[in-house]
């Protein structure tokens, strides 16, 4: 039987190609944005991700026609109204910002999770991944960009706290640069001070969770926020050209990622 996955905001960029990926490998993939819309293969879903009825008939769409999901990835994620980019400080920006950035880059995540954790936990088996970045770590984009990947990461910490023994796991990830269509639109060679030959395909991210799933070391993995490229690089699996992408855990300070560890001397995490 086909695995099923549900891939929120997946009408685009790196939510696109992770719907794609799954679907070439094999999995019955469900995505959601606003028109309706997805990649090839997919299930797509008309879905306002502000609204929870909306959300909870995406779920019950799903338990109808395919009565499980074994795999949820939180990537839904809106601008703020009037945005042109993340040039403008804090103060300068309008307080509403608060309703896209924490409001869909947050709280909708939450609600999916909730709907996600219901049908997975009956079953006994999934995994919910949370879409982060670096922006965990460092400055990155805006304050509320920030706050939402930061409690993205503390989020799934704490739901595998109290998923422990129901067989679902949590996990955040932390995505590098992205080669989406825009940014390979723009003709140049790094961006932000990283190599565009090293970046991440999103057919790549999308890989990359799918081999997570499966992985028979997930259930130890659960709770942890994890890179990208470096499950990639252990897992073997690599950029569509077959270029192996960086990990921006350097760039980013080094170091432990989240949770904090136990000790002083918690070392640094393995990506399998």
């Amino acid at each position: 039987m086909s695995r099923v996955a549900l891939v929120t905001g997946g009408s685009r960029g790196v939510g696109f190609g992770i719907a794609r990926a799954l679907v070439d490998d094999g999995w019955t993939t469900y995505v959601t944005s606003r028109k309706g819309s997805g990649p090839d293969g997919a299930v797509a879903l008309a879905c306002d991700h502000t609204d929870d009825e909306s959300v909870a008939a995406v779920f019950e769409e799903i338990s109808t026609t395919s009565g499980r999901l074994d795999l949820l990835v939180n990537n839904a994620w809106a601008a703020p109204r009037g945005f042109g980019g993340f040039s403008d400080p804090f103060w300068q920006r309008p307080v509403d910002d608060w309703d896209t950035l924490i409001g869909v880059g947050l709280r909708a995540h939450y609600v999916a999770s909730v709907h996600a954790a219901r049908m997975m936990t009956v079953a006994g088996s999934g995994l919910i991944a949370n879409i982060s970045s670096f922006g965990s770590r460092g400055h990155l984009h805006s304050v509320l960009y920030g706050m939402s990947k930061t409690a993205l990461d503390k989020m799934a910490a704490d739901m595998a706290v109290e998923l422990d023994g129901t067989g679902v796991s949590a996990v955040s990830l932390w995505l590098g640069l992205i080669r989406t269509e825009l940014l390979l639109s723009l003709g140049v060679e790094e961006f932000a001070g990283f190599s565009l030959a090293r970046a991440e395909d999103p057919e790549f991210v999308g890989r990359v969770i799918a081999r997570l799933a499966s992985d028979p070391q997930l259930p130890g993995l659960s709770g942890r926020t994890l890179v990208t490229a470096e499950l990639g690089e252990g897992y073997g699996i690599v950029n569509n050209d077959g270029a192996q992408p960086d990990s921006h855990r350097d760039a980013f300070g080094g170091g432990p990622l989240f949770p904090p560890p136990a000790t002083p001397s918690a070392g640094r995490e393995t990506s399998a």
